[in-house]
């Protein structure tokens, strides 16, 4: 099993981050279908303020390469993608066109 973080902004507007909720509540199931298809087993995002926190846990053989080529075959999570810009925006830090940006882990109670 893997576990991966990753943080990503909102559009500060209460409207937007409302609708981007109600987005999230109401699930997309195809897109449900593609996460759980590229090897992910759950999947979390948590919000303060306009930040955003996603926990992935996945089987052994998910890469992010694997999923990204899946995403870019499958035109309704494209679809999903397009909406989904409507409310985020992307960290300072991050490249041209990335969205999620993986975080690094400072700290494991159990190490």
């Amino acid at each position: 099993m893997q576990r991966f973080c990753l943080a990503l902004d909102l559009k500060n507007d209460p409207s937007l981050i409302a609708e981007y909720e109600k987005y999230h509540r109401e699930g997309w199931p195809e897109i449900k279908k593609s996460i759980k298809d590229s090897g992910i087993i759950n999947l979390d995002i948590y919000r303060i303020e306009n930040r955003l926190f996603m926990i992935i846990e996945a089987d052994d053989n998910f890469s992010f390469e694997k999923k990204a080529k899946m995403d870019a075959a499958n035109e309704k999570v494209q679809e999903w993608e397009t909406l989904m810009w409507k409310y985020q925006q992307a960290l300072p830090s991050a490249k041209q066109g990335e969205k999620w940006l993986l975080m690094k882990q400072i700290f494991d109670l159990n190490s």
